[in-house]
């Protein structure tokens, strides 16, 4: 029998998707690559971000997240093979992030802003889906290091650079563009690479291959090439299906930064075997993998036992790529509760209309603001040191490890917070947030850890002492406003001492981080932003309490301001 008068499945109330918007209608984004000399890119960043907005991109994020890549040791005949399979999906948002010079097209790129159209890009395509963005960064972050060996870096630079997405393992010389991986930490030392126990001889030393040439025989290199014979392994070895990869070794004179190829000259395969491919909390679209170097070939770096100093400026590429990565998900992550906010209704109102809910969501949007025009001064910061500027240079090395550590532990909090704006309809993987969630702690993870990065803070204090001066030369300039020259007279004591004490201060580390970020923060908003927005910053953020850690719940900010107005800045726009 039929009961056609009930109707138990009438949908009302709730959530449009998010769909057919500009991720790139982002305000301190946008002002942002005005201000540090990228203007000449909005276009290109619009119609990105555009594209970024569409179903179908979604959808592309969606499959190479649930379709997780596949390894492939060996082939039907036993011979290794070690290719990881991608989902078409994964391809697609490479062959674009490629095509738009996410990676290292800037460094070919001799115009003013390069870099920091390049990072606003990274930001606005990282919204689209962040784990395909392990390749991109490190492939612009390999450039600097490659160029310690000149030859090298005429040989590859150009493929590196190359806008042509060209998956396949093939001679790396023969392709229309490469991708760069790499390989440092071990089972037994993490962090601490000096613990590294891979082993490096040079050819003429090196044993002698007696497998298949599919295995990669360390004699297909040349002969007086100046290559080594590498063995070992790698406990995290990041985006296996690279072409290349930056690889630390012991050699006779102490750990040395390497070039290994995954396909030698003669087109058989290096000795490079991929173990196994990790079972991640997050990250899942990409491969991280562990390795082995059975005489696998490679090519110096850098100064024998200058490994680590070879690869610093590597290192300061991909924590600039943290700090973008993690300013891209909190954007997001506000955009997505911002948009259930103006959409579903509760005890009579819309949730955006309820006063707590608006408290939340300015009060994330304010992170948000603030994650983003940082993001793109260190960007600029970048693209002028890499110029020669030196003061810029000395800025970024104190700004950046500290921005790094802050920014990137702040995604866990705001992301958790954007999703419970949703309720159980957050929770579920329908929606994006959970993937969010998920990617949002790798960044404080990836290329130094929050201890770590914090106690380079201290060592940039030591050894760079115009790193401070340029630190507070920046918040200087917003002095005008009485809180924030309140936080630039607490922070300038706190410098000295910090360069006083060294490494003997490390239990503050963390603080001081912390501390040195929100101010810049609060400076740069004091400058640049709305009036809304940067007093309430600045009212909320600013005590010493508040800029140690998270202090009271988001939600909380102080009387008296415009909080509808900072919200309205994390409006999704549609195309």
């Amino acid at each position: 029998m039929r009961y056609p008068h009930l109707n138990t499945h009438e949908v009302f109330n709730q959530v449009p998707p998010l769909t057919g918007y500009d991720v790139a209608a982002d305000p301190a984004l946008l002002a942002g690559l005005q201000r540090e000399g990228a203007a000449w890119a909005e276009t290109e960043l619009h119609e990105l971000g555009l594209l970024a907005g569409t179903a179908r991109t979604q959808d592309l994020a969606r499959l190479a997240n649930v379709s997780k890549p596949v390894l492939r040791t060996h082939d039907a005949r036993g011979y290794r093979i070690d290719e990881v399979e991608f989902h078409p999906a994964w391809h697609e948002l490479m062959s674009t992030a490629v095509g738009q010079g996410l990676h290292a097209a800037p460094w070919a790129d001799s115009r003013p802003g390069a870099h920091v159209a390049r990072a606003a890009k990274f930001i606005v395509w990282t919204q689209a889906e962040a784990g395909h963005g392990c390749p991109i960064s490190m492939t612009y972050a390999s450039i600097p290091a490659l160029r310690h060996a000149p030859d090298l870096a005429a040989r590859y630079e150009p493929l590196l650079a190359s806008t042509a997405y060209d998956p396949g393992l093939r001679v790396p010389d023969g392709k229309a563009g490469l991708l760069a991986g790499m390989a440092m930490t071990e089972k037994q030392g993490g962090s601490d690479v000096r613990a590294n126990t891979t082993k490096a001889v040079p050819v003429s030393t090196g044993p002698a291959s007696t497998g298949p040439a599919s295995t990669g025989p360390a004699s297909a290199a040349p002969a007086g090439d100046g290559g080594y014979v590498l063995t070992g392994h790698k406990w995290f070895c990041s985006a296996p299906m690279c072409d290349l990869f930056l690889v630390l070794a012991q050699a006779a004179g102490g750990l040395t930064c390497f070039l290994l190829p995954r396909v030698l000259p003669d087109g058989s395969l290096n000795a490079m075997h991929i173990q196994r491919l990790k079972d991640k909390l997050g990250n899942t679209s990409n491969a991280s993998s562990e390795v082995e170097y059975a005489g696998a070939f490679a090519w110096p770096v850098g100064e024998p036992g200058r490994g680590i100093a070879t690869i610093l400026d590597m290192v300061s590429a991909t924590r600039l790529d943290c700090v973008l990565g993690s300013a891209a998900g909190i954007r997001q992550a506000c955009v997505l509760a911002g948009h259930h906010a103006r959409h579903r209704s509760a005890f009579g109102a819309l949730l955006i209309d309820q006063p707590a809910m608006t408290a939340v969501l300015a009060d994330i949007s304010l992170e948000s603001e603030a994650a983003t025009t940082l993001a793109l001064r260190l960007a600029g910061a970048a693209d002028r040191a890499a110029r020669g500027d030196a003061a810029e240079a000395a800025l970024l090395r104190l700004a950046l490890p500290a921005a790094k550590y802050w920014i990137c532990k702040r995604a866990p909090i705001i992301t958790a917070e954007a999703l419970e704006c949703l309720g159980g309809n957050g929770y579920v993987e329908e929606s994006v947030l959970p993937r969010l969630l998920r990617d949002s702690p790798l960044n404080s993870i990836w290329e130094g850890s929050g201890n770590v990065t914090a106690l380079d803070v201290l060592r940039a204090l030591a050894r760079s002492p115009d790193s401070a001066d340029a630190l507070l030369a920046e918040v200087d300039l917003a002095a005008g406003e009485p809180r924030v020259a309140a936080a630039a007279g607490r922070l300038r004591a706190e410098l000295k001492h910090a360069a006083s004490a060294g490494l003997g201060m490390q239990r503050d580390a963390r603080r001081l981080a912390g501390v040195i970020t929100v101010t810049l923060q609060a400076a740069l908003l004091a400058r640049f932003a709305p009036a809304e927005v940067a007093t309430a910053f600045c009212a909320s953020r600013l005590d010493s309490q508040q800029a140690a850690g998270p202090g009271v719940p988001f939600g909380s900010l102080p009387d008296g301001l415009d909080l509808a107005a900072i919200v309205d800045r994390s409006a999704a726009i549609a195309g």
